[in-house]
């Protein structure tokens, strides 16, 4: 057999017989990216669902900054965080960096501008469509919001699974302000990039199987999420939580 058929090989027997170092690494991947995606969503969809009804001066200002934070490389934010983390930095005395807690930060920078701009997209999209008829029955900006929010869940949820994408296959931030140490700040990502370059590719290739399906896993779950919205009754839905047919 080849290199690569043997390490092929390999890396499925280390998939299936649950080896424990592969699941150590999955595990405080998948921990890190959960942890993020939660405070970024916590924060990104209430700011996206404002941003989508609000209209004040200089919001043109604050979307393009959104806009132009989803094209900053993970790497930049990685630096970013680590001089904040830093002895020398304003938050060097939290003593985060290289830790579970500096990754999860890294990670939740990098995904809000995601969540926030998805999300000020969708809300902005229903608020053209029933954004008068809510204001004509009383609705303020923030009620408008938050009916508008719920009216399109199924495509927050989308949102929610595309950041947690985001998050878990990013790689430049959290090998800055984690380390990349063993049993403690290891990912998927920062181990298949150290082990492609140890020449252990079973390991990697293990992880990089694992990466791949939980990202299939979320598409698919994505798709469902559409198609259980395509099944909703369409329109009016704010309005009639307000108990007022369309």
């Amino acid at each position: 057999m080849t290199t690569f058929t043997e390490s092929a090989k390999t890396a499925l027997d280390l998939v299936t017989t649950l080896d424990a170092t592969l699941l150590s690494i999955v595990g405080r991947s998948l921990a890190v990216s959960a942890c993020a995606c939660a405070i970024a969503c916590a924060v990104g969809l209430a700011l996206g669902a404002w941003l989508g009804v609000a209209r004040f001066v200089g919001r043109d200002a604050v979307l393009t900054l959104v806009n132009t934070f989803l094209a900053v490389p993970s790497v930049v934010v990685g630096l970013v965080v680590y001089l904040l983390l830093s002895r020398s930095g304003p938050l060097g005395f939290l003593g985060w960096l290289f830790s579970f807690k500096a990754m999860v930060l890294a990670q939740s920078l990098l995904v809000l501008p995601v969540v926030t701009a998805l999300t000020r997209q969708v809300v902005q999209d229903a608020e053209s469509m029933h954004g008068e008829q809510l204001a004509s029955l009383g609705a303020g900006g923030l009620l408008r919001s938050l009916l508008l929010a719920w009216d399109e869940r199924f495509a927050l949820l989308t949102v929610v699974l595309a950041s947690f994408g985001r998050a878990i296959s990013e790689v430049g931030a959290v090998m800055l302000v984690g380390g990349n140490i063993d049993g403690f700040t290891r990912v998927m990502t920062t181990a298949i990039a150290l082990e492609t370059s140890k020449g252990d590719l079973p390991l990697a290739m293990g992880l990089g199987l694992v990466l791949l399906v939980v990202v299939l896993a979320l598409n698919a779950l994505a798709g469902l999420l559409l198609r259980w919205r395509e099944r909703e009754e369409g329109g009016g839905a704010p309005l009639a939580l307000m108990g007022v047919s369309s």
